[in-house]
């Protein structure tokens, strides 16, 4: 994922059904990790 952030993504979603979590990622911002969410807000990029 941070190959994608270095080259412009300014929004990723890694999805871990196993674990049942999610991280998020973001330009500039710590990685967020969610555990078991029910649903996922794209902020502005994706509305």
């Amino acid at each position: 994922m941070q190959k994608y952030l270095e080259n412009g993504m300014n929004l990723g979603w890694l999805i871990d059904p196993q674990n049942q979590q999610v991280e998020i990622y973001q330009q500039n911002q710590e990685i967020e990790i969610i555990k078991s969410p029910q649903t996922l807000l794209g902020e502005k990029i994706l509305p």
